[in-house]
């Protein structure tokens, strides 16, 4: 039915019950009268006419969609009748010095009866219609009882195209439980969850509380889980709030939500004050991290931003995106260049001469970087000496090199090797004027090399995921938040500091396989895991500090700092000068030792605050 017919249509049954129905209260209180006699209640039938329709047109009786009708459309229904009743009321003392109280009353009843009435069969046609139909409805668990649950049952109730039904909800509020909401039952609190699910035959989890922290809500996706039943979410509060998203819109568990780690808050002052109208430099900038570093600082309006790489698609990726994200007085500069090249970077530096430098450029792959340690060697030592280089010859004001927990008694050659861009760093900081610092933080979910993009595409495949050890356990944080801590970080910068970032507790890689597994929509055994041993280079446990470098101090929430004494200038050069001369096998045991050496590292290691 199109607009036109359906509000002619609307119009023509209240036009029916509003008239008629004063007649109808008139007769039931004097039924030996005839009330179509009286030319007082004819004239008053035409004033509720007019006053209704009037009301109704205002309060948009006719342009709500009364198959999804609720409490908001009966509030607009009863103001509606209310305000024209009491308009009539006037009307009849100001005509005629009398008010018929008591049929105005029952008017006044019928009208919501029958109007509120024919709006609600519209939808008690439209939810019969809906309960024949053959679709297969998942019975739905919704953990949540509040504002945003009942939101979420509401919908799911009333559009089926979803395919899932709400049957029961589950609320740690004990003045909730044991009600009924939409018909739908509050069973008990979220630590029954695997009770309920097996006890209401629960096919699909929906978790609704978005103003829940992090680690909470953390816990208690991996309870739902572990009841392994499909589990999804709705958004977090600052997307529902910021209008990003919908709270009904229902979505997968992300692996890095089952983290538990809280947003990083930040310094915005101090931040602000290092970048806002600054000329800013990025190095890698097209990779996972570099690129989010990006994404960072642009929200602090810096003047210039330099997006530095040797890989012409992903700079011009980053590029594109940022252009659409950008304040207009912020200049975006794509350079397609490659760290390597030591004349190309002081002249990048000489002719923008940026205030700031964060290095991400780097090789990371571990078993790559073993059977190919000379390019190691090439990136992410003289990439990094080059890079620095450049900007204390430039007076840049803060230099902040990207690390890993990978440098902390390394057994590889990606980990020794930026152990030495850290030592390389750290000589420099003793005489520039620049402020020179490392990062040390461990894997970063989703990024380019780790284990979840490989794990997705073994999943999608069918499986087997491989896993090379079942007690391997690494450290993780999301993309977003180490590259908030490296940019805040820098902002606390005195020079020649490697800062840590807190990782939290590390992680079993085979639970990590699990829940990605659940997560997808299977069973551990539909995809299976397969043990295929370490790698070349690899450890079973990564550390971020040195047993003597482990300190409870923080400088900032999340970070810590360790100032470690590197190898002297003079040693590090020799080796510079060496290490291209050296085949494979002698640069590997060169660098591990270096980078592994007690007397340089531990003993002489001491915990400063900023």
């Amino acid at each position: 039915m199109n607009l036109q017919k359906r509000i002619g249509l609307l119009m023509v049954v209240d036009s029916l019950i509003v008239f008629f129905s004063i007649f109808i209260g008139y007769f039931l209180l004097h039924p030996v009268l005839n009330p179509f006699g009286s030319h007082f209640l004819l004239a008053s039938a035409t004033a509720i006419f007019i006053s209704h329709h009037s009301l109704a047109w205002y309060y948009g009786l006719y342009r709500k969609v009364w198959e999804y009708a609720s409490i908001n459309e009966l509030v607009s229904i009863f103001k509606a009748v209310t305000f024209s009743i009491i308009a009539v009321g006037l009307v009849q003392f100001l005509v005629r010095g009398d008010v018929l109280l008591r049929a105005l009353g029952i008017t006044w009843m019928l009208h919501l009866l029958l109007i509120g009435g024919s709006r609600l069969s519209w939808r008690l046609f439209r939810d019969m219609l809906l309960s024949r139909t053959n679709e297969v409805q998942k019975r739905t668990l919704i953990v949540g009882a509040g504002a945003a649950g009942t939101l979420v049952a509401r919908q799911l109730l009333q559009n089926r195209d979803k395919g899932l039904k709400p049957v029961v909800f589950v609320d740690d509020d004990a003045q909730k439980q044991g009600l009924e909401i939409y018909g739908i039952r509050v069973a008990g609190a979220t630590d029954a969850v695997e009770d309920i699910v097996r006890d209401n035959n629960i096919e699909h989890i929906i978790v609704a509380i978005p103003s829940l922290g992090k680690h909470d809500a953390a816990v208690l996706m991996r309870r739902c889980l572990d009841t392994g039943i499909r589990t999804q979410t709705i958004p977090v509060i600052e997307d529902i709030l910021t209008g990003k998203v919908s709270v009904t819109d229902i979505q997968d568990v992300k692996i890095e939500e089952l983290l538990g780690r809280d947003e990083v808050k930040l310094d915005m002052d101090k931040i602000k004050g290092q970048l806002t109208g600054k000329t800013v430099l990025v190095t890698g900038a097209g990779g996972s991290i570099g690129s989010e570093i990006c994404r960072q600082i642009i929200r602090f309006g810096p003047a210039k931003l330099l997006l530095l790489g040797h890989g012409e698609n992903s700079i011009y990726l980053i590029d594109m995106e940022l252009k659409t994200k950008i304040d207009p007085n912020t200049e975006l500069i794509p350079i397609i260049a490659d760290v390597q090249d030591r004349e190309r970077m002081f002249g990048v530096m000489e002719e923008f001469q940026p205030d700031v430098v964060y290095h991400a450029a780097a090789h990371k792959h571990v078993p790559l970087m073993e059977y190919n340690p000379m390019e190691a060697v090439k990136n992410n030592i003289f990439g990094t000496k080059n890079v620095a280089d450049a900007a204390d010859a430039a007076g840049v004001k803060s230099f902040v090199m990207v690390s890993t927990d990978k440098a902390v008694n390394p057994p590889n050659v990606m980990g020794a090797t930026k152990r030495f861009a850290e030592m390389i760093v750290q000589n420099l900081a003793k005489r520039s004027e620049t402020k020179f610092v490392a990062v040390r933080f461990g894997n970063v979910l989703g990024s380019r090399g780790s284990v979840i993009p490989l794990f997705k595409r073994q999943i999608a495949a069918g499986g087997p995921i491989t896993v090379t050890d079942e007690r391997m356990t690494r450290y993780f944080m999301t993309i977003p938040e180490a590259s908030r801590l490296v940019i805040q970080a820098g902002s606390l910068a005195r020079g020649g500091e490697v800062f840590v970032l807190d990782m939290g507790e590390p992680v079993k890689i085979v639970d990590l396989a699990e829940n990605l597994i659940r997560l997808s929509g299977y069973e551990k055994d539909e995809i299976g895991i397969e043990f295929s041993g370490m790698r070349p280079g690899e450890k079973l446990y990564e550390e971020l500090l040195n047993a003597e470098e482990i300190q409870s101090e923080q400088v900032f929430p999340k970070i810590h700092i360790g100032k470690a004494n590197p190898a002297s200038e003079g040693e590090l050069n020799m080796l510079l000068e060496k290490i291209p001369k050296m085949g494979n096998e002698e640069v590997k045991e060169v660098l591990v030792g270096l980078a592994n050496r007690k007397n340089v590292e531990s003993r002489n290691m001491q915990a400063n605050s900023v």
